[in-house]
């Protein structure tokens, strides 16, 4: 978003003008300036601690106003002189990368359920626009996902809060995994920070019962995760890639 900012205006009545214009011919000078001026996994992610902040600050230099010549005021009685102020800079957003997301869900390992099987993701969720969709779309009541299966909601938390783009938000697998198809985002190569879905028991998009995040091929038939909601807590572990149906792959800097 690029706020709209007004030029700063200055205005000089005519006994002043004239007292500068004296001044300044005093001194020799041609014309003077108005001046305007314009914030044990450690070895693999290196600091796995939560992510502070995703957005640089830009602050724009001070700028400066048009020389005006001494002798261009003339005798007018009431003079406006406009500074023409440069724009100030955009702030702009920088894209996390997949070593930054993968940071963030790996210091959530050993994070694990309430009595009732909730967490702070199934809570995070039910205030997010995906459970109002998810109601929309499957029916039931935010409440429902208070203490349902959240392996998705564990994902769709870590690309929300690392701001991460094109990675979408889901409680049910199958239609987070359609989704990425959709937005022509997926595959079958195990990348640093895919969405990756699996399915224990059959193939196929419709199959899927459990998603995670993937830290790296191992280039031996397997691939470390992290995940949410396997044996009820978020832990790294070393999957087969045989039982992975599809990637999700979202928009990380590269």
């Amino acid at each position: 978003m690029s706020p709209r900012h007004a030029k700063p205006r200055f205005t000089l009545d005519r006994k002043t003008v004239a007292g500068v214009i004296a001044g300044t011919a005093a001194a020799g000078a041609a014309a003077f300036t108005v001046a305007s001026a314009g914030p044990a996994l450690s070895a693999q992610i290196p600091g796995a601690s939560r992510l502070a902040a995703h957005h640089v600050a830009q602050i724009p230099n001070p700028s400066m106003g048009k020389a005006i010549a001494a002798g261009s005021l003339g005798d007018a009685p009431h003079v406006k002189v406009r500074a023409l102020a440069e724009p100030k800079a955009q702030v702009q957003k920088k894209l996390p990368s997949a070593t930054d997301v993968l940071k963030l869900a790996v210091s959530q390992v050993g994070t694990t359920e309430n009595a009732a099987g909730g967490t702070k993701f199934n809570q995070w969720f039910m205030s997010s626009p995906y459970a109002k969709a998810g109601v929309a779309r499957d029916g039931g009541s935010i409440s429902d996902y208070a203490n349902a299966n959240w392996c998705d909601m564990f994902v769709s938390w870590a690309g929300a809060e690392a701001g991460v783009k094109g990675i979408g938000g889901d409680a049910f697998t199958p239609t987070h995994a359609k989704w990425f198809q959709q937005q022509g985002r997926w595959g079958n190569v195990p990348k640093p920070g895919a969405v990756v879905f699996f399915s224990w028991n059959g193939s196929g998009v419709d199959a899927i019962d459990h998603v995670g995040l993937v830290i790296k091929d191992n280039h031996d038939g397997t691939i470390q995760t992290v995940e949410g909601n396997t044996d009820n807590a978020v832990k790294v572990r070393t999957r087969n890639t045989s039982a992975v149906v599809g990637y999700g792959y979202p928009e990380y800097a590269q």
